[in-house]
C-alpha cells in the first residue's frame, strides 16, 4: 500500500510540474496551447479573364478564425514577425504594389500589453497585375508567397509561408470578359 501511495504521489507532482506557468514573449503560458489556427489564403481576381495590354485587379484574401489574429504588415513592436506577400508572375507581367488592410491596435498579454497592430477575421491585400499587349493568349498564372505569425491574447506561433498559385486565362483585348468576385472587389 505505501508503494502504490508513493507512486500515486509522484504521478501527481509530475501532472502538477506540467501544468505550472512557463515564461514566453513577456508573459506567461501554460504548457497546453491551444493549437495553431487554421489561418485560410485564397487568392481572386476581379474578373473571370485577363485581357493582353490591360490592368486586372487581384487579391490575396486570409481568412482569420475568432480569438486569433495576424501580425500586420507594420506590426507596431520591433519582436513582432510582420505580415509579408509576394507575389511573382511570368516575364512582362507586371505586379503593381500590394495594398494592405488597416491593421486594428491592440494590447494583448502576449506583448506585455504593448500596442500591436494586428489583422483579424478577414484581410484583404489587393494588387494590380498588367498583362502585356504582346502576351500570349491561354493559360498563366501567379506564384504567391504569404508569411505571416499568427497569435491570440496569450501566444503567437511559428510563423507559416502559405505558397500557392493563382491562374488566370489570357484573352485579346477586344475579347469580353465577365467581372466576378464583387465582394472582394466592391466598386
Amino acid at each position: 500500500m505505501i508503494k502504490s501511495q508513493r507512486s500515486f504521489r509522484r504521478a501527481i507532482v509530475i501532472l502538477a510540474v506540467a501544468l505550472l506557468p512557463s515564461k514566453f514573449a513577456g508573459g506567461y503560458v501554460l504548457r497546453t496551447n491551444p493549437p495553431d489556427p487554421n489561418v485560410a489564403v485564397s487568392g481572386f481576381f476581379s474578373a473571370d479573364k485577363a485581357q493582353r495590354g490591360r490592368t486586372i485587379q487581384a487579391a490575396v484574401v486570409m481568412e482569420i478564425p475568432g480569438g486569433y489574429h495576424v501580425n500586420s504588415n507594420r506590426p507596431m513592436s520591433k519582436y513582432a514577425i510582420p505580415t509579408v506577400l509576394k507575389i511573382g508572375g511570368p516575364s512582362g507581367v507586371k505586379i503593381g504594389p500590394i495594398a494592405y488592410p488597416r491593421a486594428t491596435v491592440r494590447r494583448l498579454k502576449a506583448s506585455n500589453n504593448e500596442p500591436l497592430a494586428v489583422f483579424e477575421g478577414r484581410a484583404v491585400m489587393r494588387f494590380s497585375v498588367t498583362v502585356p499587349a504582346t502576351f500570349q493568349q491561354g493559360m498563366t498564372e501567379l506564384r504567391v508567397r504569404l508569411r505571416y505569425q499568427s497569435c491570440n491574447n496569450e501566444v503567437c506561433f511559428p510563423p507559416q509561408t502559405h505558397e500557392m498559385s493563382m491562374p488566370i486565362g489570357v484573352v485579346g483585348a477586344g475579347d469580353s470578359v465577365k467581372r466576378i468576385n464583387g465582394q472582394i472587389f466592391r466598386r
